[in-house]
């Protein structure tokens, strides 16, 4: 059974990396887990096109690029607040990846914190310009909430991501409210495929986050850390992976009827199913980071041609 780690900020966590020494430029920023970006923008991309297949002429640029700088400082902030919690409870003590900035004690538990709470405040400030911009004053605690379920995924005494919901409200955030909100904000309604394209979003997400916990099942397992992945086990968890990186394409057929160059969002398969395989066939950890490289790009890919297939619907590539 895992030993009980302390909660308290102050006190340096053990293992999780090499000791000592000043954080790098090159250590924020693979804190910032540049990988996992792509997931910021997926949303984004799918609700704007959305929004103008439906209304182009109420199309506006500002608040999506807003909506856009919300979903990467809540991205950025979660990643940063998931190095704080993981490295005060003692999470990555045995990790095998690259040493996280809490964990291997080249950074301050508090100053890592910090930092995960200015990137909160950066996208909850421009939460704020949006609902001012649109006057929809009730997104302010849709705002909250989101912010509220990056911080509990793995802070608080209680954290959801360690019980094996992560993928639920990943599912819940990065997926339905940040393509639905990214719709709403420029046309003040939900189009109808943003519903359908939202769910593909988030099924994505769902991908990367099942991959990334699948490596780290091993060193979950002796840390406590319930997520799905460890309470379904490998095999399971590799089905499930497979479900979430190609149910969206299912989404690309059903949309290829009223938009025929959505069709050509097929071609992200070229890296969503190497992805599968890999993950299907390999534990090992320097594949599945491969994997979740492949699945996070993929979904990228994916948003791009089918944006390019909402909103030019007649023009033939």
């Amino acid at each position: 059974m895992a030993k009980q780690k302390s909660n308290n900020p102050t006190q340096q966590p053990r293992g999780g990396g090499v000791k000592g020494g000043r954080a790098t430029v090159g250590d924020w920023i693979e804190g910032a887990r540049l990988r996992t970006l792509p997931l910021a923008l997926v949303p984004v991309i799918l609700g704007t096109a959305a929004a103008i297949a439906v209304e182009p002429g109420q199309y506006h640029w500002v608040r999506a690029l807003a909506a856009l700088g919300v979903a990467l400082a809540l991205q950025i902030g979660v990643n940063y607040a998931n190095d704080y919690s993981d490295g005060i409870r003692g999470t990555d003590d045995h990790r095998v990846g690259p040493p996280r900035l809490t964990g291997s004690g080249r950074v301050r538990p508090a100053v890592v914190r910090t930092v995960a709470f200015a990137f909160f405040g950066a996208a909850g400030l421009l939460g704020l310009w949006l609902c001012f911009a649109t006057q929809q004053w009730w997104l302010l605690a849709v705002g909250a909430a989101a912010i509220l379920a990056a911080w509990f995924y793995t802070g608080g005494k209680r954290p959801y991501g360690y019980a094996g919901l992560g993928e639920v409200f990943v599912f819940i955030f990065f997926g339905l409210v940040a393509t639905i909100g990214t719709a709403f904000v420029q046309v003040l309604f939900v189009p109808q495929p943003a519903w359908f394209l939202a769910v593909a979003a988030g099924l994505f997400s769902c991908a990367v986050l099942m991959v990334n916990n699948i490596r780290d099942i091993p060193t979950d397992t002796l840390a406590g850390k319930r997520t799905l992945a460890v309470r379904m086990g490998v095999r399971g968890s590799r089905v499930v992976f497979g479900l979430f990186a190609l149910l969206p394409f299912l989404v690309t057929v059903m949309f290829g009827f009223v938009y025929p160059n959505a069709l050509f969002a097929l071609f992200a398969l070229l890296l969503a199913v190497p992805s599968v395989i890999i993950t299907s066939t390999t534990t090992t950890p320097k594949d599945l980071v491969l994997a979740l490289k492949l699945i996070s790009l993929g979904a990228l890919l994916w948003a791009l041609l089918m944006g390019v297939g909402l909103v030019l619907p007649g023009f033939v590539l």
